[in-house]
């Protein structure tokens, strides 16, 4: 008996776990397939707009490099603009202090003679 009862409960066991039915399946299938499918099409859109910028990119790349090498022109041809300017300005400024000086000699001579005249009125 005992053996029966065990033998009972372990087809019972078996049994109750019963086999999915196909409907119940799909039911829990549909809803994921519906989610896979909208991010495929959402990767897949990525992937061609990733495409397009390496496009862009390897076709901006010699366009970078010649503007990087026009720069560095630019750079040495302001830099030399500058050192040209600056000499300018302290040939500028060693002129002023030339002039300045001849201007001060021009007062002093100019007060000289302007005595000399007077004491000569004088005699």
């Amino acid at each position: 008996m005992k053996k029966l009862l065990l033998s009972v409960f372990v087809l019972l066991f078996l049994f109750s776990f019963g086999c999915a039915s196909k409907d119940y399946v799909r039911q829990q299938i549909d809803p994921l397939v519906e989610r896979i499918s909208k991010l495929e099409s959402r990767v897949a859109n990525l992937e061609s707009k990733m495409t397009a910028l390496e496009g862009k990119v390897d076709k901006v790349g010699p366009d970078i490099e010649a503007a990087k090498r026009d720069a560095a022109e630019a750079k040495a041809l302001a830099k030399d603009c500058c050192d040209k300017a600056e000499a300018a300005a302290r040939r500028a400024e060693a002129a002023a202090d030339r002039a300045e000086a001849a201007l001060k000699k021009a007062e002093t001579s100019a007060e000289k003679a302007k005595k000399a005249f007077e004491l000569e009125q004088k005699k």
